[in-house]
């Protein structure tokens, strides 16, 4: 079951929604969405997990580039938009 990670910078584009859309309905196919400083809230399928990156903020629930760089070894397959 490939683990596929998209980190989507600003600005969004279209292909990149369109291609998560299409590997959200592939079975055995997991996903999960990191979303850098300026991204606004994606329109995204349901049961897709979306990320946040944290700013220097540290925004609470933000995820940390220790926690970013766990999901970027643990991914099949990392998409960089």
């Amino acid at each position: 079951m490939p683990h596929v990670l998209h980190l989507i910078k600003p600005p969004v584009s279209a292909q990149a929604l369109a291609t998560i859309r299409r590997q959200s309905r592939e079975p055995g196919t997991t996903l999960t969405v990191v979303l850098t400083q300026g991204v606004p809230a994606l329109p995204l399928p349901d049961g897709v997990p979306i990320l946040r990156l944290a700013d220097q903020s540290l925004a609470p629930g933000a995820l940390t580039y220790p926690q970013l760089l766990d999901l970027l070894f643990a991914a099949d397959q990392v998409v960089s938009w």
